[in-house]
């Protein structure tokens, strides 16, 4: 769907160039995860690559031609949901849809998005009386109204209560599935190791790291097994290496012998793999 070679940016007033140098790939009909600390150019590089941001260096290949190339036809197939929602406060949910839906050749079925968002009921209520979360969800149907071929999405979560976030990823998901391709970028790593299929981590302007969730905790993780047993009345716990289980004695007859109480690989989690990678906190 993209392939993005040595981008380059650099901000009028900066000294230095945000972007030194992008490589990747997104794959059509996956969901790509481009993460990295605050300030480290995330959103600049989805600016870039929705024609927001011009006068980068570099190239960005879109569907087999250059993104320069594109006129106003690219954006009927993007999506775009940015972190902080602005609506028009003084009109409805249902009037700023329909405001939008006037920029588009192609549109998605709202009201059935707005049940799944859980707005339907308050599609007559002026926006400015929405909180935060509503505002944000409406902000996700309105990136999905014209029936997009890539979604990019900017913190799609954030602020919302369990429940209405895992519906924002069920419909991600739902999208991907039927055929859609998705660039996420977010702080909540819990949403990454859910929903994407590969991740690139961003640090210093550079992609450091590009893999799936999976291989990256297996490259990043302990190959070890972490047994917590009852020994009469005592807990104990064991270590042992998952290479050599097998032949193991003391692993199986703990297991044979013993109440195990829990029993885990040591895997990582992507917030450590986020701190090695960048050298700083997800937050």
């Amino acid at each position: 769907m993209f392939q993005v070679r040595d981008l380059r940016f650099r901000y009028p007033q900066n000294a230095d160039d945000t972007l030194k140098g992008l490589e990747f790939d997104i794959q059509e009909g996956e969901i790509f995860g481009l993460l990295g600390p605050s300030g480290v150019g995330k959103s600049t590089t989805q600016r870039i690559m929705v024609k927001l941001l011009p006068r980068y260096r570099g190239e960005i290949i879109y569907q087999g031609r250059d993104l320069a190339h594109y006129g106003k036809e690219f954006y009927q197939e993007i999506g775009v949901g940015f972190e902080m929602p602005v609506h028009f406060s003084k009109l409805t949910a249902e009037e700023n849809l329909n405001f939008f839906k006037k920029l588009y050749r192609r549109q998605a079925d709202t009201d059935d998005l707005m049940r799944r968002v859980g707005l339907y009921e308050d599609r007559d209520k002026q926006v400015e009386a929405f909180s935060k979360g509503m505002k944000i969800r409406l902000n996700f149907v309105r990136a999905l109204l014209n029936a997009p071929r890539i979604l990019f999405l900017d913190e799609p979560t954030m602020g919302l209560d369990p429940g209405n976030a895992r519906i924002i990823k069920d419909v991600i998901r739902e999208f991907r599935a039927q055929g859609g391709t998705v660039l996420l970028t977010t702080h909540l790593m819990n949403d990454v190791d859910e929903l994407c299929d590969r991740v690139a981590f961003m640090a210093e302007g550079q992609i450091a790291e590009i893999e799936t969730p999976k291989n990256l905790k297996m490259k990043y993780g302990q190959r070890e097994v972490e047994v917590e047993y009852l020994a009469g009345q005592d807990v104990q716990t064991a270590i042992f290496d998952l290479d050599h289980l097998a032949g193991n004695e003391t692993f199986l007859d703990i297991i044979q012998t013993k109440q195990i109480l829990t029993m885990h690989s040591k895997e990582t989690n992507l917030d450590d793999i986020f701190i090695q990678v960048t050298g700083v906190n997800a937050l």
